[in-house]
C-alpha cells in the first residue's frame, strides 16, 4: 500500500459526533433502524434483528460465522479454521494444501480447543462495575474493576458453565459495562474445507486488494453429546446473485478500532507502538520464509505461521500509513477540543469530569517508557510450547486465589475455554517452536540490550540459539503430561523438571513485576480518565455514537458497491470467469487440479467476490453477508486496500468490506467438489 490514503469529510469527524453515512458497528440494543428505515425504506424491527443475532456465531480464536442450516452447520472463513485444518493434518495426509471432503457426518473430525458462541441476552452492569470503582486509582482501580468483572461473570453462569459463558465486556471506553450471556458449543467438527490455493488464491499480492477471486469458505458443525446440534433458528441460505446498490447487513464480531482514542493516545501508537512492530513483524516473516524453503515438511507446518505474519505485517503498514497522515491526527485534536470544550462550558459537568485528556496525555510517557519491557517479558514468545508453560505456571499460581483476585485471564469464568485450550491435543511442532523461541530471545536481547537485568536474567549465559534448542526438549507437547501438571496444580509444577515449566518459573517473577508496573502507570490512569471522557461523550452525544469493537457481536450496514479512486473504477463484484483469466499456474495464482477438471462444467458468470460498504475491522472475518430478508449471501474474509486506515476512521467513498458469495459457494460446491448432501442441507 504505497498510495497515502486520503480522509475525506466524514473520517475527519470520526469519534466526534453522531455516525455519518453508513458508518458504524452498532451493537444490537442500540441499531438505528429508524436511520434505515429512513434511507433505504427497509424496516429492520425486533424480530428482524433476535433472528440474525440467533444466527451469529463467534468462534474462539478472533473469527465470526453464521447458523446455516438446521443441522448445526456453520458457514465460516477458510482462513478461520486453517489451525483446525493444519492440527488435523500430518506429512502423508496434508487436509491444508489438498483439502477436507468427509463423504459422510461420521468423518467430520473435532477442532482441538475450538469453540463456538452464540448470544442469547445482554445486561447492563455499569453501575455495579462503578460502584466497585468507585474513588480508586491506577492499579486498584485495574483490581476492582477486573475484580468486579470476574465475580458477576462467575454468578451469571454459575452452575450453567457447561452450556453458557458470561463475559462482561467493555464498552465506549469504561462509559459503560455489559454483560453478554452465550449459548457456548465444545464439541466444533470440520464439516467441509477446500483445498488451499483455491481458498487464498491470489495469496499476499491479493491480500487487502479487490478484485479478488478467493473461494475462502469452509464449514464447522456443531455437536452436542456425539450427534449434530438441532438449530432450527439458522439463517436461510440464498444462492442468488445479488445486484450492485443492493442494501446488505454483516452481523459478526469486530475484533477491536481505537477511533475513540484521544489524540495523544494515537501519537504513542504512531511512534512508540507500531514502529518496533512493523520491523519485528518483516524480520519474522524472512525468517519463516526462509525456514519453509528448507524443506517440504517445514513448508507445511509454517504455512499458517506465515500467512498469520504476512497477513498482520499488510494490515499494519496500512494502519501505520493512516497514522502518518497529519489529518488524522488534527482531525482527533479538533474532536477532542471540541468535546472539553463542551464539557468546560458546563459547570456541572466539569466538575464531574475534570480534565481526563491531561491524565492521559501524562499516561503516555509512561506507555513509552514500559512498552518494550511489556511486549517482551509480558508478550512473550509465540512458541506454543512456551504458552502452554506459561499457562500451566501461571494457572496453578491464580486458581489458588479468590476468583475475584486472580489475574484476569484466570477467573473461573474463562478457565473451561483455557482449559480447553490447554488440554485439547494439538500438533506441536518443535522445529518452528524453536525458531519462534530463537527470534524471541534474539530480539528481546536487541531491544532490552544486552546489559539489562531482564537479559541477563531471560539468557544467562546462553545464546538464543543454545537456549532454544534447550527449552525444546521440553515433554509439554504431550497432552498427557500438560493434564498432570495442570490437574497437580502448584505441587506438580514445582516438582517438575521441564526444562520450559522451571525456566518460566526462573523468569515470571519479572514478567508479573512488569505487568503490574504497566496496570498500574499505564492502564489504571488511561482507564479511569477514559470512562469520565466516555460520561462527557455521552453527555453531549449520547448513544449516536457507536462504541470501538470489542469482539462483540455488531450489525453494519451498507450497499453492495464498488468505488473510484484517483480516475480509476473498481466494479463491486468479480466472475469465475475473472479467475481463470487471472490464474497463471505459478503460486499464488495456481489453481488446484479440481478445478482445471471443472471448468468446462462451471457458469463462468458466477457472481465470486462481492464489494460492500459494510463497516468492518479484523475479527469480522467470516461473518455472514446479509441480505434485507435476513438471508445468507455471502462470507466476509478481508477489506480493500483502504479499508487499512478503519483502526481509526470509516471513509464511505473508500473503505469496502470483501466477501465470498453464496453463489459462488453453491456453484463450487455442486461442480468442482459434488457435494449433493450439503447443498441439499443448505436448501432445507
Amino acid at each position: 500500500m504505497r498510495a497515502k490514503l486520503l480522509l475525506g469529510a466524514v473520517a475527519t469527524l470520526a469519534a466526534l459526533a453522531p455516525a455519518l453515512a453508513d458508518e458504524g458497528m452498532w451493537t444490537f440494543d442500540n441499531f438505528p433502524s429508524q436511520a434505515v428505515k429512513q434511507k433505504y425504506g427497509v424496516t429492520i424491527d425486533q424480530a428482524w434483528l433476535d433472528r440474525v443475532r440467533a444466527g451469529a456465531v463467534r468462534l474462539a480464536g478472533g473469527c465470526s460465522a453464521s447458523l446455516v442450516s438446521p443441522e448445526g452447520l456453520v458457514l465460516t472463513n477458510h482462513h478461520c479454521v486453517a489451525g483446525c485444518v493444519q492440527d488435523l493434518s500430518t506429512a502423508d495426509r496434508d487436509y491444508l494444501k489438498n483439502g477436507f471432503f468427509p463423504a459422510s457426518r461420521e468423518e467430520e473430525r473435532q477442532c482441538p480447543g475450538a469453540q463456538a458462541e452464540i448470544l442469547t441476552s445482554i445486561a447492563d452492569v455499569t453501575m455495579t462495575v462503578n460502584a466497585a470503582t468507585s474513588g480508586k486509582s491506577n492499579q486498584d482501580f485495574v483490581r476492582a474493576r477486573d475484580g468486579a468483572v470476574a465475580n458477576l461473570e462467575k454468578q451469571a453462569c454459575e452452575g450453567k458453565e457447561a452450556i453458557n459463558r458470561c463475559q462482561v465486556i467493555s464498552f465506549y471506553d469504561g462509559g459503560q459495562y455489559k454483560l453478554y450471556t452465550y449459548r457456548k458449543y465444545s464439541d466444533v467438527r470440520l464439516a467441509f474445507a477446500p483445498e488451499f490455493d483455491i481458498a487464498f488464491f491470489g495469496g499476499d499480492p491479493d491480500n487487502f486488494n479487490f478484485p479478488r477471486y478467493d473461494l475462502d469458505f469452509s464449514f464447522l458443525r456443531l455437536y452436542e453429546n456425539g450427534q449434530p446440534v438441532s438449530t432450527p433458528q439458522h439463517l436461510k441460505w440464498n444462492a442468488n446473485a445479488p445486484k450492485e446498490g443492493d442494501l446488505v447487513f454483516v452481523a459478526g464480531n469486530p475484533g477491536g478500532t481505537d477511533r475513540l482514542l484521544t489524540a495523544q493516545q494515537l501519537i504513542t501508537l504512531r511512534d512508540v507502538v507500531r514502529p518496533p512492530a512493523l520491523y519485528q513483524l518483516s524480520e519474522l516473516r524472512g525468517r519463516y520464509a526462509q525456514f519453509a524453503e528448507e524443506s517440504a515438511e517445514h513448508a507445511r507446518i509454517s504455512n499458517r505461521s506465515l500467512f498469520g505474519v504476512e497477513n498482520r505485517l499488510k494490515a499494519l503498514r496500512g494502519a501505520q500509513l493512516a497514522l502518518l497522515d497529519p489529518m488524522l491526527i488534527e482531525s482527533k485534536r479538533k474532536a477532542d477540543a471540541e468535546l472539553k470544550a463542551r464539557v468546560d462550558a458546563d459547570a456541572k459537568l466539569k466538575a464531574e469530569i475534570g480534565d481526563p485528556w491531561s491524565e492521559i496525555t501524562q499516561a503516555q510517557a509512561a506507555r513509552a517508557e514500559l512498552t518494550t519491557a511489556y511486549s517482551f517479558l509480558e508478550g512473550g514468545s509465540a512458541s506454543q510450547l512456551y504458552r502452554y508453560a506459561r499457562t500451566l505456571v501461571r494457572g496453578a499460581a491464580e486458581r489458588e486465589k479468590p476468583n475475584g483476585e486472580r489475574l484476569r485471564e484466570y477467573n473461573d469464568a474463562r478457565l473451561p475455554l483455557l482449559e480447553r485450550n490447554l488440554l485439547d491435543e494439538h500438533a506441536v511442532e518443535r522445529d518452528l517452536d524453536q525458531l519462534q523461541l530463537e527470534f524471541w530471545l534474539t530480539k528481546l536481547r536487541e531491544e532490552l540490550t544486552a546489559d539489562a537485568p531482564e537479559t541477563e536474567l531471560y539468557l544467562g549465559k546462553e545464546s538464543p540459539e543454545s537456549l532454544a534448542r534447550m527449552l525444546v526438549e521440553s515433554k509439554l507437547g504431550d497432552a498427557t503430561v500438560r493434564k498432570q501438571l495442570w490437574e497437580g496444580g502448584t505441587r506438580a509444577i514445582m516438582a517438575s523438571d521441564d526444562p520450559l515449566i522451571r525456566y518460566v518459573l526462573k523468569t515470571d517473577e519479572a514478567a508479573r513485576a512488569v505487568r503490574k508496573a504497566y496496570e498500574e502507570r499505564v492502564d489504571g490512569p488511561t482507564d479511569r480518565a477514559a470512562e469520565r471522557i466516555a460520561k462527557a461523550r455521552f453527555a453531549v452525544y449520547g448513544t449516536s455514537v457507536y462504541p470501538d469493537a470489542t469482539f462483540s457481536l455488531r450489525l453494519s450496514f451498507g450497499r453492495i458497491n464498488g468505488w473510484t479512486y484517483r480516475g480509476r473504477t473498481v466494479p463491486a463484484m468479480t466472475t469465475f470467469d475473472g479467475l481463470f483469466r487471472r490464474a497463471t499456474g505459478h503460486f499464488p495464482f495456481a489453481l488446484p487440479q479440481s478445478w482445471l477438471d471443472a471448468k468446462s462444467r462451471l457458469d463462468l458468470s458466477t457472481v465470486f467476490n462481492i464489494s460492500s460498504e459494510n463497516d468492518i475491522i479484523g475479527g469480522n472475518s467470516g461473518s455472514p453477508l446479509i441480505n434485507a430478508r435476513g438471508e445468507v449471501i455471502g462470507a466476509i474474509f478481508d477489506g480493500n486496500i483502504h479499508s487499512l486506515g478503519g483502526d481509526f476512521y470509516y471513509d464511505a467513498t473508500l473503505n469496502r468490506a470483501v466477501s465470498v458469495s453464496t453463489a459462488a459457494i453453491t456453484e463450487a460446491l455442486n461442480k468442482v467438489y459434488g457435494q449433493t448432501a450439503l447443498i441439499a442441507e443448505l436448501n432445507r
